[in-house]
C-alpha cells in the first residue's frame, strides 16, 4: 500500500475535520462581520433624513418629503468636494425664505450666544431658525461618485475643498436669507477676538454684500464682550464693515456685555430693543 493510499487513519480524519470546522467557523465569522458593517454602513447613509424630516415637520405646511428629494439632487450621485452653491437653487426655489423686515439676525463667531439670545427671545430670526436652516444645522452629509446614497462620515470638512457639500450649502442659504434683509439688520459680532469683522467669514464675504439701500435702512452691529475682550467699537476691521457697507445704510456699534444678554433673556417682559 502507497503512502497516503488506503483508508485514511483515525486520527488523520479527526485532524482532517477540525480544519474543516476551523475553516467554516472563519468563514462565518467573516459572513457575519460583512453583514454587521452592511449594515452599519446603510445606517450611517440613512440617519440624516429621520433628522431632516423630524425638523423639518416642525414647520407646518411644507411637504417635508418633497423638500428632502430637491435637498438630495444636489449632492447624491457627486464627489462631495464638486457641488457648487448653485447646485442648491432648486432647493432655494422650493423653499424661499420669507422677508422678517427689522427683526433679521445675521452674526459671526457669536452662534452659541446669538442662538441662546433668539431662543428665549422671540424678537430676532437668524438664518439657523428658518426651515433651510434648521433641518440642517450642525450636521454633516455628502455623496460620492457612483453612488446614490447619503453618507454622514467621511465628508470632507468646511476648510477641505471650496465646493463641499455643507460650505456650499451654507453659503447658498446665507446668501438667499441675506438677500431678504429688510428695514433695520443687526449683527452681533464677537468681541473677544481681534478680527471681529473677518473678511473670509461668511457674514464678510456673502451676507454683507447682499445689503442695499433702501431696502436695508440701517445695520446695528452688537459687539458681544466678556472681562478678557480685546475688541471694542473703534477695532479696525469694524472700520473695514463701515467701508464695505453701502454707504447710504445707517451704521452703528454698540458693546454689550455676553452677561447681559443673558440677563435679559431671562426676563422676555422687557422690551428687546432694551437689550443693548
Amino acid at each position: 500500500m502507497e503512502r497516503g493510499g488506503g483508508t485514511p487513519l483515525p486520527g488523520k480524519r479527526r485532524r482532517t475535520r477540525g480544519v474543516l470546522l476551523a475553516v467554516l467557523a472563519v468563514l462565518l465569522l467573516l459572513v457575519v462581520v460583512a453583514v454587521v458593517v452592511g449594515v452599519s454602513v446603510r445606517q450611517k447613509a440613512h440617519a440624516l433624513k429621520p433628522t431632516f424630516m423630524a425638523r423639518c415637520e416642525a414647520f407646518k405646511g411644507y411637504d417635508c418629503e418633497k423638500i428632502w428629494g430637491v435637498f438630495e439632487q444636489a449632492y447624491v450621485g457627486l464627489d462631495p468636494c464638486e457641488v457648487p452653491m448653485e447646485a442648491y437653487d432648486p432647493l432655494i426655489a422650493a423653499v424661499p425664505f420669507k422677508p422678517a423686515c427689522n427683526r433679521m439676525m445675521f452674526w459671526s463667531k457669536t452662534k452659541d450666544v446669538v442662538h441662546d439670545f433668539t431662543e428665549k427671545r422671540d424678537c430676532f430670526l437668524t438664518v439657523e431658525e428658518t426651515l433651510l436652516g434648521s433641518v440642517l444645522d450642525g450636521l454633516t452629509w455628502c455623496g460620492k461618485e457612483g453612488s446614490r446614497e447619503t453618507f454622514t462620515t467621511d465628508c470632507p470638512g468646511w476648510s477641505d475643498c471650496e465646493n463641499n457639500t455643507v460650505r456650499s450649502f451654507w453659503n447658498r442659504v446665507s446668501t438667499a436669507f441675506a438677500d431678504e434683509a429688510c428695514g433695520d439688520v443687526s449683527a452681533m459680532l464677537n468681541g473677544s477676538i481681534v478680527m471681529p469683522f473677518n473678511p473670509t467669514s461668511v457674514f464678510a464675504s456673502i451676507e454683507v454684500k447682499r445689503f442695499h439701500f433702501p431696502r436695508v435702512k440701517s445695520l446695528k452691529v452688537v459687539l458681544v464682550t466678556q472681562q478678557n475682550s480685546v475688541t471694542n467699537c473703534t477695532n479696525a476691521s469694524l472700520k473695514d464693515l463701515q467701508e464695505e457697507l453701502d454707504q447710504r445704510i445707517t451704521y452703528n456699534c454698540k458693546e454689550v456685555a455676553e452677561a447681559q444678554l443673558e440677563e435679559c433673556g431671562a426676563h422676555p417682559e422687557t422690551s428687546c430693543g432694551s437689550c443693548w
